[in-house]
């Protein structure tokens, strides 16, 4: 051990948020998870290149610091002890300049190697019993992009006359498109929400009955909230036996059949249909439902309050969803702590009274 290392682990408090998550995660793994996708040997100019894993780590400090940029994150992780004890650095390494953690970013992005990472970090948290599938939750909400168009959308005719004698077939070959504006997300989509129009993605999301997030699709914003519910399921693993809780936009003979093949007892919401009020019981049913899928709520209030996710920095689909895959992760993470304290507490004998 240097002397700085010595005088690091002196001057950081042993009991603080970052050191926990060091002690209940096996980097290991995530480790060898990143190293299949991004395993550079030197940088641009031919220095080593930084491991994948102290990059991964930069960016989920990033968001448990209220949403960071790459360029505030460069510049915390060069004056806090905390955060350099966590990425493994000495003070007289080199923090890796914000430039990298972005190409870092796309790289993953691009070997769509978000999702394993995340199901890596779950794998962890279940080893621990932290996470609760018997009853599961799914929902979507909205991402917003501020690559909105600021103006409505122009058109123009291409097309090549010059080149067919045929007049008639000359006016076939012709379309009309529509001109890019620049700046524009073009796979972002408009969607009326309580009245106003929104621009941006859907975050569909499944989490347990402690709200850990199992399971994220992410789609341009008009996508019905309903449409990946089946791929969700598989995609979180939610075995026979569990039960999935959604609101009553999840209600169809569709999904209803998609949960009994996979032997999911159906927690969607009753829908009331044209002439056909719901029934005393159906009521109960739906009352006793939201009673209980609030935790899926509770999720995506958190991310946007501590880690700012209602607001999409980056631009495509791809980048969207990588977006949403770093949320979980760092909700995920976040909350574990307290659930492994708490998973403690009943094993602990309890004090007599005097």
């Amino acid at each position: 051990m240097s002397f700085s290392d010595f005088y690091i682990s002196h001057r950081t408090r042993k009991g603080n948020f970052l050191n926990q998550i060091d002690q209940l995660i096996d980097w290991q793994p995530i480790e060898q998870e990143i190293g299949r996708h991004y395993a550079p040997v030197s940088d641009v100019v031919g220095r080593p290149a930084y491991p994948g894993l102290l990059l991964f780590k930069m960016l989920l400090v990033g968001l448990w610091h209220g949403g960071l940029s790459d360029q505030a994150v460069e510049d915390m992780a060069n004056v806090n002890l905390h955060v350099l004890c966590f990425l493994g650095l000495a003070l007289e390494d080199d923090v890796p300049d914000h430039s990298v953690l972005s190409r870092f970013r796309t790289k993953l992005t691009k070997a769509q190697a978000w999702d394993g990472l995340l199901s890596e970090i779950n794998r962890q948290i279940e080893g621990r019993n932290l996470m609760v599938k018997s009853g599961c939750h799914v929902d979507g909400s909205i991402t917003h992009s501020p690559r909105k168009p600021k103006a409505k959308p122009t058109y123009e005719i291409v097309g090549d006359r010059e080149e067919r004698d045929d007049e008639g077939d000359a006016s076939a070959d012709m379309r009309v498109v529509e001109v890019t504006q620049p700046g524009v997300d073009r796979e972002a989509r408009w969607l009326k929400k309580a009245g106003k129009s929104v621009f941006g993605y859907k975050q569909h999301t499944v989490v347990d009955s402690n709200g850990l997030v199992m399971a994220v699709e992410t789609t341009p914003a008009n996508r019905h909230d309903s449409q990946p519910l089946a791929g969700l399921a598989d995609k979180a693993g939610i075995g026979p036996g569990s039960r999935l809780h959604a609101d009553k936009a999840y209600c169809s003979k569709k999904h209803q059949d998609a949960l009994k093949a996979r032997g999911i007892k159906n927690g969607i919401q009753d829908k009331a249909i044209k002439n056909k009020p719901l029934s005393p019981r159906q009521l109960a049913r739906n009352k006793a439902i939201s009673k209980v899928r609030f935790v899926v709520e509770r999720t995506f209030g958190s991310q946007q309050r501590w880690f700012g996710g209602k607001i999409l920095r980056y631009q495509g689909l791809a980048k969207a969803h990588a977006w949403h895959i770093l949320l979980a992760v760092a909700y995920n993470l976040r909350r574990m702590p307290r659930l492994y304290v708490e998973s403690l507490l009943p094993r602990l004998p309890q004090a007599k009274c005097a």
